[in-house]
C-alpha cells in the first residue's frame, strides 16, 4: 500500500508586533508555485491580520485560502475550532501543498503542536516546523516584560513567587518550542545591539535550532518551509513554563476594538495614538483607517511607540468605511480614558 503523504504545516509564532504578518506576506511572494493555505488566529475583536493578507494582492493568494479563527486562542479551542478547520482544509478536493498557521502574539505554541496528535488529523498532517519571529529592537528594550528588573527584584525578595512575569513567560515558551528563530527588525539595531540580542536569544535555544537575522520580515519560502521537524513527535522535548498544567489563560492581557470616523490624515491619527500609547503603556495597536479624500484603506500597525502605516487597497463597493483599531495591553488598561483620548471626547 502507498503511504498517504502528510501535508506539512508551519506554525508561525511570535510576540505582539514581531512581524509575523510581514513574514507571511513575503512567504507568499516567494512560494514559487506552492499552493498554500493560511490559518490566522487573531487576539481581539477585529480580524486585522487576516484582512491584511486577504488584501495583499499577491498572485495565487486567494481569499478562500485564508481562514481566520477569531473566537479565542487557538491552543485553547482545539476541539471547537482548530481541528474542524484543519479537517475542512484536508477534505478539500484539491488540498493545499502546505499549511501556514499564524498564531496570536499571546499564544503558547506547545499546546498547538500537541493538537496535531489528535486522532482526527494525526495521520494526515505534520508540523514541518515552528518558526518564532522576534522583534529585535523590542527585545533589546526588554519589551517582552513590563519592567524585568523590578520583576526580578520582587521575585528574589519574595520566596512565594515561583513564576515569571507573564510577558516573559510567553516569550520564553515561544523560543523553547521553535525549530527556527527569525530575529526581525535588525535595521533598528546597531552592530553592538544586534550582537547582544543574538547572544541572549541564542543562549535560550536548543542546540539544533537556527537563528537568522533579517529586516522587514523578508525570509524566503525556501528557508521557512521544508524544515521536516515533525514537531508533534518530539513535543515533550520542547520545554514550557506550563508543563504539567491542563490549560492556561490570558487573563493577564486585555484587548478592545475601537471605531472612529474618518481621519484628516495619517499624521493626524498618529498624533492621537502616540500620547495614548505612552500614557497607558499600550503594547500593540493594529487596524484600518479611512482618510479624508482617499479612496484607499490605510493599514495602521504599532508596537509600543513605533507606528507604521501604508495604503493596502481600494475600499470595496458597499464596504463599510471608517477607522477601526484593536488596542492590546496588560490588564488594568483604562479603556474609557484611551477611548476619550483617541476620539477627542476628553483627556485620555
Amino acid at each position: 500500500m502507498t503511504e498517504v503523504r502528510k501535508i506539512p504545516t508551519t506554525v508561525v509564532t511570535g510576540f505582539l508586533g514581531a512581524g509575523k504578518t510581514s513574514l507571511i506576506r513575503h512567504l507568499l511572494e516567494t512560494a514559487n508555485g506552492r499552493r498554500l493555505a493560511l490559518i490566522i488566529n487573531e487576539f481581539g475583536d477585529l480580524g486585522v491580520d487576516g484582512e491584511i493578507l486577504k488584501g495583499c494582492g499577491i498572485e495565487g493568494c486567494k481569499e478562500d485560502d485564508v481562514l481566520e479563527l477569531a473566537n479565542g486562542c487557538i491552543c485553547c479551542t482545539v476541539a471547537e475550532d482548530f481541528v474542524p478547520t484543519m479537517e475542512r482544509l484536508l477534505d478539500r478536493p484539491n488540498p493545499p501543498d502546505h499549511i501556514v498557521i499564524e498564531t496570536s502574539g499571546l499564544a503558547l505554541p506547545k499546546p498547538l503542536v500537541k493538537a496535531f496528535n489528535w486522532p482526527e488529523i494525526r495521520t494526515r498532517v505534520t508540523v514541518d516546523g515552528v518558526v518564532a519571529v522576534i522583534d529585535g529592537a523590542a527585545v533589546a528594550d526588554r519589551r517582552f516584560a513590563s519592567d524585568p528588573e523590578a520583576v526580578q527584584a520582587q521575585r528574589e525578595a519574595d520566596d512565594a513567587l515561583d513564576h515569571d512575569n507573564p510577558l516573559e513567560e510567553v516569550f520564553e515558551d515561544q523560543l523553547a518550542c521553535a525549530d527556527l528563530v527569525v530575529l526581525n527588525k535588525t535595521d533598528l539595531l546597531d552592530e553592538a545591539g544586534l550582537g547582544q540580542v543574538r547572544n541572549e536569544v541564542g543562549a535560550q535555544l536548543r542546540p539544533e535550532v537556527k537563528l537568522v537575522s533579517i529586516a522587514h520580515g523578508q525570509v524566503p519560502a525556501a528557508v521557512l518551509l521544508g524544515l521536516g521537524a515533525a514537531a508533534e513527535d518530539d513535543v515533550e522535548r520542547r520545554w514550557s513554563h506550563h508543563d504539567g498544567l491542563d490549560d492556561h489563560d490570558h487573563d493577564d492581557f486585555t484587548s478592545f476594538a475601537l471605531e472612529l470616523g474618518p481621519v484628516a490624515s495619517p499624521d493626524d491619527l498618529l498624533a492621537r495614538l502616540k500620547p495614548a500609547i505612552a500614557r497607558h503603556d499600550i503594547l500593540r495597536v493594529k487596524g484600518f483607517a479611512e482618510v479624508d479624500g482617499k479612496d484607499m484603506r490605510l493599514v495602521v500597525q504599532g508596537v509600543g511607540s513605533r507606528l507604521q502605516h501604508y495604503y493596502d487597497r481600494d475600499w470595496r463597493a458597499g464596504e463599510p468605511r471608517g477607522t477601526r483599531l484593536v488596542i492590546i495591553a496588560q490588564q488594568g488598561l483604562d479603556q474609557a480614558a484611551v477611548t476619550a483620548g483617541l476620539t477627542g471626547s476628553g483627556i485620555g
